[in-house]
């Protein structure tokens, strides 16, 4: 197949650089070669989730969380046959080496399965000013900021509803007038439930105005947040840990363009490093949450949701992380990355 490369990385590759790699070629897959190109075994992003979440690290070695037993076939035929069979995302063609000479991924775009029904609620916090946005947003609340033929708000509530999310709160402040009427007039007719905050309640207090109206778990999301991930995926990982809020957070990779320097006493240099890759997780805004939160709300009072978090955690209550790559993360809150995500949504 063309770009077979983008499916094949070394053994000795880290995980942050795997990540990099399987984001790379949109599969979730990798496979690892030793240093006479044979297959070694193969990595997903799952894969990786799941050593993460043990307590690896970005900078381990990739093949610690690698399965070293992947399935491979010595034909084009047999590879199909495995393919079919197991539904397999990709199966590795290998010659009588052992090295990876092709590669079978089914039909074009048949690697992204079909969205399972999860049918919850889903809240959107739409209420703020959209700083980062502006002068944009002197006209157009955020939400409706345009990102190719469609709003920001609209595309995250259709992937949503690819989940059988139909059912929509959302809270509003700034310019709702202008939000109300947007979809009042669409087509799409959207099953929402309207909020209104009087004063500014952060990114956490206008949970307060939902106290009664929800009594089972749901998503809460920032008005400039899509997630491509699986969320399927997460849900199970909230309900089986008995989560009482699941923070999503991407993992970022971000090259530093200077020589890091590290000193200790009088100046003496201990490390130094070019140009290094600095790996880190950060809060995409987006939760699994379970109705009991918003009990400890108090009404009308500005919080962050990061503080809400906090207390839970002060409380005893169970709080976690799931990690996804950031190529499942597109932040539509920056003027710099409106365009990026339009190409990302429509492929132009």
């Amino acid at each position: 197949m063309d770009n077979l490369r983008l499916f094949i990385g070394s053994t000795n590759l880290t995980v942050s650089e795997a990540m990099q790699k399987i984001d790379s070629n949109s599969y979730g897959i990798l496979f690892l070669v030793d240093g006479e190109k044979r297959l070694a075994g193969c990595i997903t992003d799952g894969d990786i989730r799941r050593f993460l979440l043990a307590g690896g690290k970005m900078m381990s070695c990739a093949f610690e969380a690698a399965n070293r037993n992947p399935k491979l076939a010595r034909d084009r035929e047999e590879a199909i046959a495995l393919y079919h069979k197991r539904n397999y995302v990709a199966v590795p063609i290998v010659n009588n080496k052992g090295e990876v000479v092709d590669l079978y991924t089914g039909n074009a775009g048949a690697h992204k399965k079909k969205h399972g029904s999860i049918n919850i609620p889903v809240v959107i916090n739409a209420g703020g000013k959209g700083t980062r946005l502006d002068p944009f947003t002197r006209v157009l609340p955020k939400p409706l900021i345009p990102v190719g033929e469609l709003p920001i708000i609209e595309h995250i509530m259709k992937e949503y509803q690819t989940y059988d999310c139909s059912k929509f709160h959302i809270i509003v402040n700034y310019k709702r007038d202008l939000m109300k009427a947007y979809f009042a007039d669409n087509e799409n007719n959207y099953n929402i439930t309207w909020y209104d905050e009087e004063e500014p309640l952060g990114t956490g207090g206008g949970l307060s105005l939902l106290k009664g109206k929800i009594n089972n778990t749901f998503f809460f999301a920032n008005c400039d947040a899509l997630l491509t991930a699986n969320y399927e995926s997460v849900l199970k990982f909230h309900k089986e840990n008995k989560n009482i809020i699941t923070m999503i957070c991407a993992y970022k990779n971000l090259n530093i363009p200077y020589g890091v320097v590290e000193i200790g006493e009088n100046g003496i240099i201990e490390d130094m490093k070019e140009k290094p890759l600095m790996s880190f997780l950060t809060n995409t805004g987006i939760y699994i949450v379970e109705p009991e939160v918003m009990e400890d709300i108090a009404c009308d009072v500005p919080i962050g949701f990061p503080d809400i978090i906090e207390m839970e955690k002060q409380k005893g209550k169970r709080v976690a992380v799931f990690p996804v790559s950031e190529n499942d993360w597109m932040d539509m809150g920056q003027l710099s990355e409106l365009e990026k995500m339009r190409v990302k949504l429509y492929g132009e």
